[in-house]
């Protein structure tokens, strides 16, 4: 059997920034996905051009739009640990910083 461990805890500001973060990490998949899916459409002799382009147009605007919403929440001065912060974060586990 293991040693107990203390309780795992992680703050709900990094939690948050961490999952954004992933998020930053899947935009670029989700772009190349958006831009193949028109090759899948199948209507007759194809889809038509303006009907691609559109499409491709607003992948193009959404993709930035959520690029640009994910990079100022990454970047605001709510997701900037102050210098107390990890020791609130310990005071709050229960985990002692003295020696």
């Amino acid at each position: 059997m293991s040693p107990e461990r203390g309780h795992v805890f992680l703050a709900r500001r990094a939690y948050f920034q961490r999952r954004l973060m992933d998020a930053a990490r899947l935009l670029p998949v989700l772009g190349a996905g958006m831009f193949v899916l028109p090759l899948l459409w199948k209507s007759g002799e194809g889809a038509r051009t303006v009907v691609v382009m559109f499409y491709i147009f607003l992948s193009w605007s959404a993709l930035i739009g959520l690029g640009w919403i994910v990079s100022r929440r990454l970047s605001g001065p709510e997701t900037a640990d102050p210098a107390g912060a990890k020791g609130d974060a310990d005071e709050q586990v229960g985990v002692s910083r003295e020696g």
